[in-house]
């Protein structure tokens, strides 16, 4: 492989890393839970799109129709009329589940490999093309 393809090659892994995530669909919940103030259902409906379902993992909550993924829209909802907060709910769902089911983790020491993977792959990249290049700049 020349010099050109892997600094393509590389490119292209630079661009898909810069690029964003793949946006969720816009599923809806098939779920009648109705709500008197019209800010707590919003705030319901940003709860269970923040949320990845335990059984389908690519989905979110809203979208999903798997059983687990009905038990916990029907839990925060009741978390939700009950006043409780969106750092308690996530908390709970945290808790029960891991941090797994939330599509941005916090940053401790069982995560810290899923926030520094990116970069690490892009150094290690850099380290290669560097050397590759240094080799064959010496030959």
């Amino acid at each position: 492989m020349n010099t050109r393809a892997i600094a393509v090659l590389l490119g292209v892994f630079v661009v898909l890393l810069a690029l964003p995530p793949p946006a969720q669909a816009q599923a809806t919940s098939i779920d009648t839970l109705s709500f008197e103030d019209p800010q707590l259902e919003q705030r319901y409906r940003t709860l269970i799109e923040s949320f990845r379902c335990p059984v389908c993992q690519n989905t979110n909550l809203a979208g999903s129709d798997a059983p687990t993924a009905r038990d916990l829209r029907q839990r925060i909802y009741e978390m939700v009329s009950d006043g409780k907060s969106d750092a308690e709910i996530t908390a709970w769902i945290s808790e029960r589940y891991g941090d797994f089911v939330l599509y941005s983790p916090p940053l401790r020491g069982s995560t810290l490999l899923l926030w520094t993977a990116p970069l690490l792959i892009f150094l290690l990249a850099c380290g290669i093309l560097w050397r590759v290049l240094r080799s064959r700049r010496s030959a």
